[in-house]
């Protein structure tokens, strides 16, 4: 079983809204990763029904570390930087999307973290 794992940063203090489009911009950029790297996991994610979670971290230093703990692993991830046209100032980290990948390697990684 595959899944798809985006993890946000809880200190930016934005609104839902702004949680769900930066969500998606992950989601998406980590999707269209994988389906160039790995197309076959891919489109099995995506017949699968795309199985995904939302993760939250406490600030930018917690949210690189797991991305790169994620990037050691060989997980296909995005990070996001907001464009800063609302909330945020250009160029915030905001987020990554991990996957989709084997739901058990996500899981070794970002298994402690609690839903968003």
């Amino acid at each position: 079983m595959y899944k798809q794992a985006i993890v946000i940063r809880k200190d930016l203090g934005i609104s839902s809204g702004k949680q769900a489009g930066q969500v998606s911009h992950a989601s998406v950029s980590a999707y269209e990763k994988t389906k160039k790297t790995n197309p076959e996991i891919a489109q099995a994610w995506f017949t699968e029904g795309q199985k995904k979670i939302v993760l939250k971290v406490q600030n930018e230093s917690e949210l690189l570390d797991y991305f790169n703990q994620c990037k050691r692993a060989g997980i296909p991830c995005e990070l996001i930087r907001d464009a800063g046209h609302t909330q945020l100032e250009p160029n915030t980290l905001t987020c990554f999307g991990a996957g989709p990948w084997d739901e058990k390697e996500i899981d070794k990684i970002l298994g402690k973290l609690k839903l968003l």
